[in-house]
C-alpha cells in the first residue's frame, strides 16, 4: 500500500513538485507537467509524451536529451487535461511540430486529442500517436483497441532518437508508428495496488494464483493460474509473446529484438533477474538476439506485484534508434555529449518559456483564488448562475456521498477508479462555479469555468467527457439571456451529440452514452410539450435511472471493461449509474430554486 501521504488529492501534485526540486539538472516545471531543462533546439520536433501519476518512473523521468521534450502528468491513474497538455506542448515546441505520444487509454486518447486540435488552432503543426502494445487486451484482428503497458519505452525512444537526428515531424511519426507496430507485451500480476488513501486494493489475487493479462491501472487479469515459479512465468510470458509475431516476421530465428522486463511496483529486482535469466535463454533457443536489454521498474503502478515482458522487433533503422544514447532522470544509455552551441538561444528561450509559465500559473492561482475578470452578463443571466452554481453544488454532494459505491461498481471489470475521479472532478468544477459566480459570472461563464476545472482535476475518460458536458450547456446557455426549459433541453441535446463525437460511443456499448441519450431524448420532448423545467427534467431523469439499471443487462464494447466484459453482466455501467444520480440531484436543486 501507499504509507507515505499527505492530503491523498494532493499526492500528484506534491509527488511532481518533489520530482522536479529533486531533477533540476534534467527537468523543469511548467503548469501541466515538465519540459527538459534546456529549451528544445530550433527547428526540432518536440516529442511530449503523458499521462496519470502512479507509473514512475514513466512519464516525467523519461524527460531529457535523447527522450521526450516534455511529459504531461495527470492525476494519479487519470489522464492529464487537454489545457495541461497543451500547456506543456507549448512549453517545448521549438518550432518544428510537437508529436504527442501516450498509451492507448480511452481517457488519453480524448484530451491529447482534443490538446491536438488546439495546439493546431494555436498554429503548432502536431500529430498524436497512443501506443497499444498490450496483447492481452485485444487480439490481433483489434489491435488499434490494445492498451499501453511497458511498450510505451521503447515506442517513445524510437521517436525521440528521431527527433533528436532531426527528421521532419512526418518522418518522426511514421518512425513511431514503425516501433508501435513492432511493439508486444504481456504481464502478470500477484497482487493488486493501493491508490494513496484507500483502504484495499483495486484488486486482489487468491492466494497460490496470480492473475494473467494485467492492466497497469488496477484493472484485474483476463484469467487467473496457480502461482508459477520465476522459470515458469518466464516461459508463460516468452510463449505467449512468440505466439504473435509482427506480420513481417515470420520467424523469431535471426531476428534481434529489445527487451524489457519490468516490474511494476512491488517485486524487487533481485526477483527480475532471476526471471530474466530463463527469459534471455528462452530467447536465445528461439534464435532471437538480444540487443540492450533492460531489466527493473520502468512503468509502475504504486505497489502493484506483477511483472511484464516487452519485446520490440527490430530492423537496422529501429535498433539504431533503441541504441542510441539518451538522458533523463530515469533511463540514461550511451554517452551524449555536452548541449549543442544553441546554449544562448535555449538560455533565452528558456527564460521567455518561464515567464510564460509563471504567466500561466498566475492565471490559474487567479481563478483559484476568485481574482480572475469574468465576461460582463446580464442580470438575468447571473440570476440563473445562482441556480447552476446550486446544481453543481448538488452534484459534487451526491458523488461524494456515492463515490465508495461508483469504485465498487467500476472495479467489477475496470480498474476501480470511477468514484475517485468523479469525486475530484466535480468538487473542482463547484470550486470554480463558486469563484465565477462570486465575480458576477453569467450561467454559461461559471459553467465553462466548471468545465475546465472538472476536465483538469478528474482527467480520464469521464474528465473530457463531464467537460464537454458543462462546456456544451455552457455555450448553449451564454451570458445574455436567461434561460428557458427549450434553451436548457437544447443544451443537454448538443451535449449528448458532443460526448458521442468525442468518445466514439453508441447506445448499447455500455457506457454513459446509454442515459446520455434517453435523458437529453426525455428532456426535449417534454419541454417541447410545454412543461417547465423542473417538471421536464423529473420525467428525464426518471428515465436515466431506468437506462442506467438497464446497463446490467449489456456487455461493454468500449473502454478498460471491454476485456472483462463477462464479469460485468448482472452490474450496471459506472458511468451510467453516476450520470443518472446525478440528474436526480439536480433535479433537487431545480425545485429548491423554481
Amino acid at each position: 500500500m501507499t504509507r507515505l501521504f499527505n492530503d491523498p488529492a494532493a499526492f500528484a501534485d506534491e509527488a511532481l513538485e518533489g520530482f522536479t526540486a529533486a531533477h533540476r539538472r534534467w527537468v523543469r516545471p511548467v503548469t501541466g507537467g515538465v519540459v527538459r531543462a534546456t529549451a528544445t533546439p530550433a527547428g526540432q520536433v518536440a516529442v511530449v509524451i503523458g499521462g496519470g501519476s502512479g507509473h514512475y518512473p514513466a512519464f516525467s523521468g523519461l524527460v531529457g536529451r535523447g527522450l521526450a521534450h516534455g511529459a504531461a502528468v495527470g492525476n494519479v491513474f487519470a489522464s492529464p487535461s487537454a489545457r495541461q497538455i497543451h500547456s506543456v506542448a507549448t512549453a517545448a515546441h521549438g518550432g518544428g511540430g510537437v508529436l504527442l505520444m501516450y498509451g492507448n487509454y480511452a481517457g488519453d486518447v480524448l484530451h491529447f486529442g482534443q490538446a491536438a486540435e488546439r495546439l493546431a488552432a494555436d498554429g503548432i503543426e502536431t500529430r498524436a500517436f497512443a501506443v497499444a502494445d498490450d496483447i492481452s487486451s485485444a487480439g490481433p484482428d483489434e489491435s488499434a483497441k490494445r492498451r499501453g503497458i511497458a511498450g510505451d519505452l521503447p515506442v517513445f525512444k524510437a521517436a525521440a532518437a528521431a527527433a533528436e537526428q532531426g527528421l521532419p515531424l512526418e518522418e518522426v511519426l511514421r518512425v513511431a508508428e514503425r516501433a508501435g507496430a513492432r511493439t508486444r507485451s504481456f504481464g502478470i500480476a500477484f497482487s493488486g495496488c493501493t491508490l494513496p488513501g484507500a483502504d484495499h486494493p483495486l484488486f486482489t489475487v487468491p492466494e497460490a494464483r496470480m492473475a494473467v493479462g494485467l492492466g497497469i491501472h488496477g484493472e484485474p487479469g483476463i484469467g487467473e493460474e496457480a502461482l508459477p515459479t520465476a522459470d515458469e512465468a518466464a516461459l508463460l510470458l516468452v510463449e505467449t509473446l512468440l505466439k504473435e509475431l509482427p506480420d513481417d516476421v515470420a520467424d523469431p530465428a535471426g531476428r534481434r529484438a529489445a527487451v524489457i522486463l519490468n516490474g511494476l511496483g512491488s517485486v524487487k529486482y533481485e526477483e527480475l533477474f532471476v526471471v530474466y535469466r530463463k527469459v534471455a535463454a528462452l530467447l536465445g533457443d528461439a534464435g532471437v538476439e538480444i540487443v540492450d536489454p533492460e531489466v527493473g521498474e520502468l512503468v509502475t503502478s504504486f505497489d502493484m506485484a506483477g511483472i511484464s515482458l516487452t519485446l520490440t522487433w527490430l530492423d537496422d533503422r529501429l535498433e539504431e534508434l533503441w541504441r542510441a544514447p539518451a538522458d533523463t532522470p530515469a533511463y540514461r544509455k550511451g554517452a551524449l555529449g555536452d548541449p549543442e552551441p544553441h546554449q544562448d538561444r535555449a538560455a533565452a528561450t528558456a527564460a521567455g518559456q518561464d515567464t510564460a509559465a509563471a504567466q500561466d500559473t498566475a492565471v490559474s492561482d487567479a481563478a483559484a483564488s476568485g481574482t480572475t475578470a469574468v465576461p460582463v452578463a446580464s442580470d438575468a443571466s447571473r440570476r440563473a448562475a445562482g441556480t447552476v452554481l446550486a446544481a453543481l453544488d448538488a452534484v459534487a454532494r451526491v458523488v461524494d456521498a456515492h463515490a465508495g459505491e461508483l469504485g465498487r461498481i467500476d472495479a467489477v471489470a475496470g480498474d476501480g477508479d470511477h468514484g475517485i475521479g468523479m469525486r475530484r472532478g466535480s468538487s473542482a468544477a463547484h470550486r470554480a462555479a463558486h469563484d465565477a459566480h462570486r465575480l458576477g459570472a453569467g450561467a454559461g461563464t461559471v459553467l465553462t469555468r466548471a468545465a475546465d476545472d472538472w476536465a483538469d482535476k478528474a482527467g480520464g475518460t469521464s474528465g473530457a467527457l463531464w467537460g464537454t458536458i458543462l462546456r456544451s450547456l455552457g455555450t448553449s446557455l451564454g451570458d445574455r439571456d436567461a434561460p428557458d426549459a427549450a434553451r436548457v433541453a437544447e443544451g443537454v441535446t448538443e451535449a449528448s451529440a458532443a460526448v458521442r463525437r468525442l468518445g466514439g460511443a453508441e447506445v448499447g456499448d455500455k457506457t454513459m452514452v446509454d442515459v446520455l441519450v434517453p435523458f437529453a431524448d426525455a428532456l426535449a420532448t417534454a419541454t417541447a410539450e410545454g412543461l417547465p423545467l423542473a417538471e421536464a427534467w423529473d420525467r428525464a431523469a426518471t428515465t436515466a435511472t431506468a437506462a442506467a439499471a438497464g446497463t446490467a443487462d449489456l456487455l461493454p464494447r468500449r473502454g478498460r471493461a471491454r476485456p472483462h466484459a463477462e464479469k460485468s453482466l448482472g452490474t450496471p455501467d459506472a458511468g451510467a449509474h453516476s450520470l443518472a444520480l446525478i440528474t436526480r440531484a439536480v433535479h433537487g436543486a431545480l425545485l429548491d430554486h423554481h
